[in-house]
């Protein structure tokens, strides 16, 4: 298998981390946990969401709070739960849900 372009990477883990948001790992430490990435990764990750018109909001106290989508723009969201594995791989993730 080729390497997959940054690019790719970048698309795909964006549309990841909305699916585990949608999932209920909904916090920076819980995706950290989940996909091993690094904390500045899922910060910005989150943060740029945006740019795919993906609107996510943090709910709650800093504390005991968590992010939740609240628009999924022109993502199809059942194409992302079907292929949540496939991103998986590609990316370098654990699968474990």
């Amino acid at each position: 298998m080729t390497k997959p372009s940054k690019t790719k990477t970048s698309f795909y883990r964006r549309l990841l981390v909305a699916y585990l948001i949608d999932q209920g790992v909904n916090t920076v430490p819980s995706l950290m946990q989940e996909t091993g990435m690094p904390r500045r990764t899922a910060q910005d990750t989150i943060d740029a969401l945006s740019e795919l018109d993906v609107r996510v909001e943090f709910v709650g106290a800093n504390k005991n709070g968590g992010y939740e989508v609240k628009e999924w723009g022109a993502i199809n969201r059942t194409w992302v739960k079907k292929h949540a594995a496939e991103l998986r791989e590609v990316l370098g993730y654990p699968n474990s849900q």
